[in-house]
């Protein structure tokens, strides 16, 4: 489980190399020619390809809205596609980028920020392991989940590690969305997953304080 948590953060232990392209990806560029050429049942084809990823994304951070946004996101999408870069990595960093500034916007209008801790008992629930590895690959095993990383994270952070392992960019993709360089990518997913295991093992001490009482 580990090693698997490490190859999909990372790219380590990857038959290619980190963002190399594998065949499902080159089907989904031959659908992004096909739908820049105004090809409609491409757009269609890549829409139920990327679409489950999108709104799971898109969930952890503005919740019930997801569905509406993601629908916003595909109409914008649709409106650029003819002026982004042909290939499927270009496809992803134009949807996710749009995704990312629509749940900003979002929670500018709405004037809401994630400030309070998530719950223990909510940490505790997902039974997170203390390998920060397996804390990500269980952790994003669920909707609940996912979300609940969302919050524990700094947005920075939860970003990084819901465009990598929820939409499954890679990380130079990540960095185009969100305007970092490849390296400091690296580095806030390095601290997310500390993060998470240091949130995991607050957890655990309550839990054991609790039973102690």
């Amino acid at each position: 489980m580990v090693a698997r948590v490490t190859r999909r953060l990372t790219g380590h232990g990857t038959a290619s190399p980190p963002g190399g392209e594998t065949s499902g990806d080159a089907a989904l560029d031959d659908l992004v020619v096909a739908a820049r050429a105004g090809d409609d049942d491409a757009l269609t084809q890549l829409y139920r390809a990327l679409h489950p990823g999108l709104v799971r994304y898109l969930r952890a951070k503005v919740g019930d809205e997801a569905d509406d946004l993601a629908a916003d996101t595909w109409v914008a999408v649709a409106q650029q596609l003819a002026r982004t870069g042909p290939g499927v990595e270009a496809f992803r960093r134009l949807l996710f980028t749009i995704a990312r500034r629509r749940a900003i916007d979002h929670h500018r209008k709405a004037r809401r920020r994630r400030t309070d801790p998530a719950p223990l008992d909510e940490l505790d629930a997902l039974r997170f392991a203390s390998d920060p590895g397996v804390v990500v690959d269980d952790a994003l095993a669920g909707d609940e989940a996912v979300r609940l990383v969302a919050r524990v994270l700094p947005q920075a952070q939860a970003d990084v590690v819901l465009l990598r392992v929820v939409a499954g960019l890679s990380t130079g993709e990540v960095a185009a969305v969100v305007g970092r360089t490849p390296a400091a990518v690296s580095v806030l997913q390095h601290r997310a997953l500390r993060a998470l295991a240091s949130a995991l093992a607050r957890a655990d001490a309550a839990a054991v304080a609790e039973a102690r009482t």
